[in-house]
């Protein structure tokens, strides 16, 4: 009788088994017709995608072809049809871009009260969506917006138009003061943005003309020899010419600010000092490092900073290590922007080098309170209060019920079975992102680290490390900071002569341990290297170039870190400056270093002008710093990796 029992629980086993290899295989085939829907979609064949809908509904990649039927003609959908699939398809990375790009497009017609509904589904917007939604919310009435958006108010730079149009609906607000019309308009004439100022200047009843700014653009050195100074809107031309000198001629406007803010009011001389302040700090690839564009600065204080400007201000007053000029910078910043870990390693930076005994002890507080994370300014804050940084947190595993759990959580579901089916990379990833994100939200480290281990298991390491880095209480250091091909780096990088560390620490910073990655401008491979640097390294090492190697995991790595190892002693065999180098071009690096003085490395890193390369150095710093724990090489010192760079002239 047990026998019988058994025979029939074994045959139901495998009948269930059976089942389910029937349904891996349904779902797999509904999977595969992924790329032929996407192909459907790029020929805006919207029968074929209709019928794909019909054929992949219960498939976890089933609501891309309604997604690209609702796409395909986005702006005339009712807003009904984009809130039905939002609830049908909840908290998904697809509803939340369409609900996202409907907002944009309903924007861009003024059709607010069409875009109203679809606010509550975008949850992670970007900057143009972030502000598209912001005119919506004007438009209903909300009066916080102004508030909260006074740096899209401010802004000179360049940003997305549903931005420029939220500063035009600012512009009618009554809550802008009209010293914020004032601020903004002397922004604008610093920028040469000729047609908004004259909106500007509308709104505190100035009249400028176009005529006579665009005659000035035409010959601002002319103009201010003779310019007039009386009225407000001759200040304002005075303004606008001055930017338009500095803009071409720096050195012209430096020797033209004092005898044109003579005779003006103190608040239009500090806009006249601020203007060519402000286009030093934001012209430095051009025009290099002037200790007279931080006199500017300093001679400007009074007038608001807008968080941009008071950024440029502290980074000038850090290069050339004015200690109270950066304090007043950090003043200068808004409450959000100046508890940054950023700035507040700076102020305390800034603090110790006062005499004061409460001084040294406020900034002793901030180190020792920043010491206790492991970012950048984390390490480096370590350094300050004499904390070594010998071991990482036990790598905690993810349980057998997070594996499970991440097999049925949907997000992470389909992020794995684009990956599959090799779909396009901008897909994958949104999808692996968003359920990443989603599982921070919910400080749901298990699953992250299930995730994390799942990607590393497959080879998968950029998204791997992405979710590793998002714990929050329990953290794998050796699923996020990977160390594939070990034997290859650390045997590569000794023959070269230089740190495995740091070579790892920049690999994860190039690649994310991806062998076939390739940049826009075509660096390729695990260190991402260009081909013409690949042909000189070919040559420094007596070998023949073949493009084919820089896809070849060892050939990279060979050549990459022979490559950091040259410019490393091109370089004062600075790793720092090396690392600027690697990202930049050696030149770059070299024209960054002070002619003056050593600087110390943390100053030079922060006032990299370049912010992809100033983010790239830290970057790779911090990862060569968890590296060397990981390899074994003992307590590490950030400060250690990062020592004084040497002024240009002593090479």
């Amino acid at each position: 009788m047990l026998n019988k029992v058994w025979k029939h629980k074994k045959s139901y086993q495998l009948l269930a088994l059976g089942v389910a290899s029937a349904c891996v295989s349904y779902a797999n085939a509904a999977d595969e017709q992924f790329n032929e829907a996407l192909r459907a979609a790029s020929a805006s064949n919207i029968s074929m995608l209709q019928q794909y809908q019909d054929a992949m509904q219960n498939d976890a990649l089933g609501y891309y072809p309604e997604y690209w039927i609702l796409n395909n003609n986005l702006a005339s959908q009712p807003a009904s049809q984009i809130v039905s699939f939002a609830q049908r398809y909840p908290q998904s990375a697809m509803a939340e871009k369409l609900a996202a790009d409907y907002v944009e497009e309903k924007v861009k017609q003024a059709d607010f009260s069409a875009a109203q509904p679809l606010l509550q589904y975008v949850t992670n917007p970007d900057q143009a969506e972030t502000c598209a939604m912001a005119q919506v919310r004007a438009k209903s009435g909300d009066p916080l917006v102004y508030a909260e958006f006074k740096d899209v108010w401010l802004a000179t730079n360049s940003q997305p138009e549903s931005c420029t149009g939220l500063g035009r609906m600012m512009l009618s607000s009554p809550l802008m003061t009209e010293q914020d019309r004032q601020q903004r308009l002397w922004g604008q004439l610093r920028a040469g943005q000729s047609g908004q100022a004259i909106a500007t200047a509308q709104s505190i009843n100035m009249n400028l003309s176009l005529a006579q700014l665009n005659s000035i653009q035409s010959n601002p050195m002319n103009y201010l020899w003779s310019a007039p100074k009386t009225s407000k809107e001759d200040q304002a031309y005075l303004i606008y010419a001055l930017g338009r000198l500095a803009d071409s001629d720096l050195p012209s406007a430096m020797a033209s600010v004092k005898r044109a803010a003579e005779g003006t009011p103190s608040d239009v001389q500090r806009a006249l000092y601020r203007t060519v302040g402000y286009i030093g700090g934001t012209t430095v690839m051009k025009n290099n490092f002037s200790r007279d564009v931080l006199n500017y600065l300093d001679a400007s204080y009074g007038l608001p900073f807008s968080s941009e400007e008071a950024e440029i201000y502290a980074r000038q007053a850090i290069r050339f290590s004015a200690w109270e000029s950066l304090i007043r910078a950090i003043d200068s910043m808004s409450v959000t922007q100046r508890q940054e870990d950023r700035w507040q390693y700076w102020l305390a930076r800034a603090s110790e080098q006062r005499g004061d005994a409460s001084s040294k002890r406020t900034a002793q507080a901030i180190f020792k309170r920043l010491a206790q994370g492991d970012d950048y300014h984390n390490l480096l804050a370590k350094d300050h209060v004499g904390q070594s940084y010998s071991s990482v947190p036990n790598n905690a595993q993810p349980s057998n019920a997070d594996a499970q759990r991440l097999s049925q959580d949907i997000h992470f579901r389909r992020a794995f079975a684009l990956r599959n089916v090799n779909a396009p990379d901008s897909y994958i990833n949104r999808e692996w992102n968003w359920a990443v994100r989603q599982a921070y939200l919910k400080k749901d480290d298990g699953l992250l680290l299930a995730a994390a281990k799942r990607a590393t298991d497959m080879g998968w390491y950029d998204r791997a490390i992405y979710a590793a880095d998002r714990t929050v209480n329990q953290h794998n250091y050796s699923l996020r900071y990977a160390m594939p091909h070990q034997a290859y780096v650390v045997s590569h990088s000794k023959n070269a002569g230089i740190d495995p560390a740091w070579a790892y620490g920049l690999m994860r910073q190039e690649s994310r341990f991806n062998t076939t990655a390739r940049s826009h401008v075509g660096a390729g491979g695990l260190m991402q290297i260009m081909p013409n640097t690949a042909k000189l390294v070919a040559r420094q090492m007596g070998e023949t170039y073949n493009p084919a190697a820089l896809t070849d995991m060892n050939t990279n790595i060979r050549y990459g870190t022979f490559y950091l190892s040259m410019i490393q002693s091109q370089l004062s065999n600075s790793p720092v400056l090396a690392t600027a180098g690697y990202n930049a071009g050696p030149n770059r690096a070299r024209r960054w270093q002070s002619d003056e003085a050593n600087i110390a490395a943390d100053q030079y890193a922060e006032s990299i002008p370049l912010t992809e390369t100033r983010d790239y150095v830290k970057h790779v710093m911090t990862n060569a710093t968890h590296y060397g724990v990981l390899l074994g090489q003992g307590a590490q010192s950030i400060g250690k990796r990062m020592q004084s760079i040497p002024m240009r002239s002593s090479q």
